[in-house]
C-alpha cells in the first residue's frame, strides 16, 4: 500500500509524514507531493519519494498519483481553494485511489462562515465524486495563537470579538496522528468526524495561558466584530481580508470550535496535548 501525503511541505502535512513513519510504515511507502520538491528535501533524505504536486496543475497531480493507494488531501489556503480541490479530487478519482482522507473545518454544515463554506464545497464535491473518503473535520490548531501570543508579548492584550465562546483546539501534530490513522487503517472509512482537543477553553483561559508561557500578565480584551473588523484595517489589512479574519472570530462566538467529545484522543490513543503545552512547543519550534 503506498501513501501519498500532498502539502508536505507545510506544517500539517510534513507531520503527517512523521506521523506515517512513527506508526512503521516505510519510507519507501509514502510520497510526499510539494509545489516545490526542494522544500522537502530532508524527507528524500529519509527515503521518501518526493513528488511535485501543485493543485493549480492537474499533470503534477496525476503524476504523483502514480501507483498510490490512498491519499490525504491537505486543504490548500490560496484564494481558488474550491477550484484547486475540485482538481485534485477529479485526479484522485481518475486514480482510481482506494481511500481520500480530508482534513476539513469544523461544524461548517451546521454554522455558517466564509472559511466552513469553503470546505463544506470541497466535502460536497468529494461526495459526488463517488471516491471513498474519510472527512477529518479539525478543529482549530493551537499553533493558529502563535501570532497572538507574540502580540500580547508586547501588548499583555488579546483582543477578540469571540465572547465567552469555548475553543477546542489541539496541536497539529495530534490532527497529524488522527491523519495518520485514518489513512492507514479502516476505522474512519467512509465516515466524517469532528475531532478537536480534550478541552474547550475560553478566551479567558487562553489569556491566563499566556500568561504563563510569557511570564508577563495578559487579559482578554472583548470588542464587536465590527470593532475587530475596523481595527484590523486600520492595522493595514484590506476590507475583504478583514472582513474574512473578524468573520471567523464571529463563527467562534456562535460556536464553531466548542465542540468536544474525546474523539481525537481515542482515535490517536492519548489525551489531546494541553493548551499550555501546546503554546509552549510551538514557540519553541519557531
Amino acid at each position: 500500500m503506498t501513501f501519498l501525503v500532498t502539502a508536505a511541505s507545510g506544517h500539517l502535512g510534513r507531520l503527517v509524514v512523521d506521523a506515517l513513519l512513527e506508526r512503521g510504515v516505510p519510507a519507501s511507502d509514502i510520497v510526499a507531493g510539494a509545489r516545490t520538491p526542494a522544500k522537502v528535501d530532508d524527507l528524500a533524505a529519509r527515503g521518501v519519494r518526493v513528488a511535485e504536486l501543485d493543485y493549480a496543475r492537474p499533470d503534477t497531480i496525476a503524476a504523483a498519483l502514480d501507483g498510490v493507494t490512498r491519499v490525504v488531501l491537505i486543504s490548500g489556503n490560496g484564494p481558488d481553494r474550491v477550484a484547486e480541490h475540485r482538481t485534485a479530487i477529479d485526479a484522485i478519482r481518475g486514480a482510481g485511489v482506494e481511500r481520500l482522507v480530508y482534513t476539513s473545518a469544523p461544524r461548517n454544515d451546521v454554522i455558517d462562515y466564509a472559511l466552513g463554506a469553503d470546505h463544506k464545497a470541497t466535502e460536497q464535491a468529494i461526495a459526488a465524486s463517488g471516491v471513498s473518503a474519510t472527512i477529518l473535520r479539525n478543529n482549530w490548531y493551537t499553533e493558529n495563537y502563535l501570532d497572538t501570543l507574540a502580540r500580547a508579548a508586547d501588548t499583555g492584550e488579546i483582543v477578540a470579538a469571540t465572547g465567552d465562546a469555548r475553543v477546542a483546539s489541539a496541536s497539529r501534530r495530534d490532527y497529524a496522528e488522527a491523519a495518520a490513522v485514518a489513512l492507514t487503517t479502516d476505522e474512519l472509512a467512509g465516515r466524517t468526524v469532528e475531532i478537536g482537543g480534550d478541552v474547550a477553553w475560553t478566551y479567558d483561559e487562553l489569556a491566563a495561558a499566556a500568561s504563563e508561557v510569557l511570564g508577563r500578565p495578559v487579559t482578554y480584551t472583548r470588542v464587536s466584530v465590527e470593532q475587530l473588523a475596523e481595527g484590523l484595517k486600520a492595522a493595514g489589512l484590506d476590507a475583504g481580508t478583514a472582513a474574512f479574519v473578524a468573520g471567523i472570530d464571529d463563527a467562534i462566538a456562535r460556536g464553531a470550535l466548542e465542540q468536544t467529545d474525546g474523539s481525537l484522543s481515542r482515535l490517536i490513543g492519548r489525551p489531546t496535548t494541553p493548551l499550555v503545552e501546546g503554546l509552549r512547543q510551538g514557540l519553541a519550534a519557531r
